[in-house]
């Protein structure tokens, strides 16, 4: 029997999935646990539809990333923290900072949880990474500057 997955199930699939299980398994497990609709021309006529939806939203996502990845790479991004002598940092440049400073002088909003950027606690400057989306990534660089 052909079944779609409204679920994960483990060691079967995943949820979307059509699959050719056992009637018994179908009809004793799958069914009255709601893991899983019979495959009708109908359902599967559906399925397909919201995998070419799904798939035409995430080509539209990635062309986006792209763009703004254009945007932002290889500019640079000016921060103004609090320094002592020697130019240490009370405390160290955090992820937020750096995504409202892009937003602020690039006018691209970037997820703080994106920013790949090593530990800052001196004055200077800083190659950075933001991930976009998978697989495009954008480059560029910050620079820390004492506020006077």
């Amino acid at each position: 029997m052909k079944v779609i997955l409204k679920q994960d199930v483990s060691k079967l699939g995943k949820k979307g999935d059509l699959l050719e299980v056992s009637d018994g398994y179908a009809r004793n497990f799958l069914f009255p646990r709601g893991l899983a609709d019979e495959a009708t021309g109908g359902k599967v006529r559906a399925l397909e539809d919201h995998r070419k939806a799904a798939q035409v939203k995430e080509d539209r996502l990635a062309a986006q990333a792209r763009e703004q990845a254009k945007a932002l790479g290889g500019k640079r991004v000016a921060l103004s923290v609090n320094a002592g002598e020697g130019g240490r940092l009370f405390g160290s440049v955090t992820n937020q900072q750096v995504a409202d400073a892009v937003a602020a002088q690039l006018g691209v909003k970037v997820d703080k949880r994106e920013i790949r950027l090593e530990a800052v606690k001196q004055v200077g400057v800083y190659p950075l990474k933001i991930r976009l989306h998978p697989g495009v990534e954008a480059e560029l660089t910050v620079s820390v500057e004492a506020q006077a």
